[in-house]
């Protein structure tokens, strides 16, 4: 069995040194350059060229690079009997509650509004805002979602979640589905969207629902860039019902230049890092894997292709 790497856009060399490390049996070719496509069997992927599984007649399994897999779903060259599995890791999970972590500090502190006086050079101290009055809600309560708002309960804040269907978590009041979805949001005077991409959530950040934010509300988009209606968080911005918002993800990325998100004084953004995936962390997982497939057991993590995560 061949395990190729589809990953244009990332150095498959790190991939291929952790992997090698582990399990130097593992036959590893990268594409394009892969030989005879019949022989490979388990691909390991990231933004793969579309209809790229269709030369692929022996494929059984897709495993996706990252926790995401809207885009790698979107291809409709892949056969209705693989098995597409994700990448589950402790450390890109902790990676992303340290950053909403910061980020939902950096607004509580306002060290915006203190940056901002800085460059004006402004001697203005603001009131406190004490953690246990700030809620924070965090949309989308899968793993990466229920450590997030787990690690901000830690630290003080007043959490509560939103998820599709109901869920019970220790100290986090949870809302669950359409009909619960606007007394989350008027709760939430921080709000962070970890949801998954699904035609069901794209543009779910979207002026009807910010605008349930009680006034003065931030928010911290570290999920996708499609959940967000770039001009209606810019409307609502500019109207004062928004404070201000923390984006990582974008629907273009890089950014285009001449975005207005660059020179925005309320928004902070950063290059779609606040969760990168470890090749060493997460290449005993990509073997588990491997090794699952040729005794024919059981996947870890498989992915609900219907659902979409």
């Amino acid at each position: 069995m061949v395990l190729s790497l589809i990953c244009p856009t990332k150095d498959p060399q790190p991939w291929m040194a952790a992997i090698q490390a582990i399990a130097p049996d593992v036959d590893l070719r990268v594409w394009p350059d892969d030989g005879d496509r019949a022989d490979v069997t388990f691909t390991l992927v990231w933004a793969q060229p579309q209809g790229i599984f269709a030369q692929y007649p022996n494929l059984q399994v897709i495993s996706s690079m990252g926790a995401g897999v809207d885009n790698l779903l979107q291809d409709t060259s892949i056969p209705e009997q693989v098995t597409v599995v994700r990448m589950v890791d402790p450390r890109l999970v902790s990676q992303m509650g340290d950053y909403v972590l910061a980020a939902a500090l950096n607004h509580g502190r306002q060290f915006s509004r203190y940056g901002q006086q800085q460059r004006q050079r402004q001697w203005q101290p603001l009131a406190p805002l004490n953690l246990d009055q700030i809620t924070v809600g965090v949309m989308g309560l899968g793993q990466i979602g229920q450590a997030v708002a787990q690690r901000l309960g830690q630290v003080g804040f007043s959490v509560v979640g939103w998820s599709r269907r109901a869920k019970a978590m220790a100290k986090v009041q949870v809302f669950a589905g359409p009909q619960q979805l606007a007394d989350f949001l008027s709760a939430s005077k921080i709000l962070v969207c970890i949801l998954p991409l699904t035609p069901e959530t794209e543009n779910i950040l979207n002026v009807e629902t910010l605008g349930q934010l009680p006034p003065g509300a931030y928010v911290i988009n570290v999920a996708r860039g499609h959940h967000l209606a770039e001009a209606d968080l810019l409307a609502l911005l500019d109207n004062h019902h928004l404070a201000g918002a923390c984006l990582d993800v974008f629907r273009q990325e890089p950014l285009p230049q001449d975005h207005p998100f660059w020179s925005h004084p309320k928004i902070t953004l950063t290059p779609h890092i606040a969760s990168l995936t470890d090749p060493v962390s997460v290449a005993p997982q990509i073997v588990e894997n491997y090794r699952r497939l040729t005794a024919g057991r059981p996947l870890l993590n498989p992915v609900d292709r219907r659902q979409g995560y």
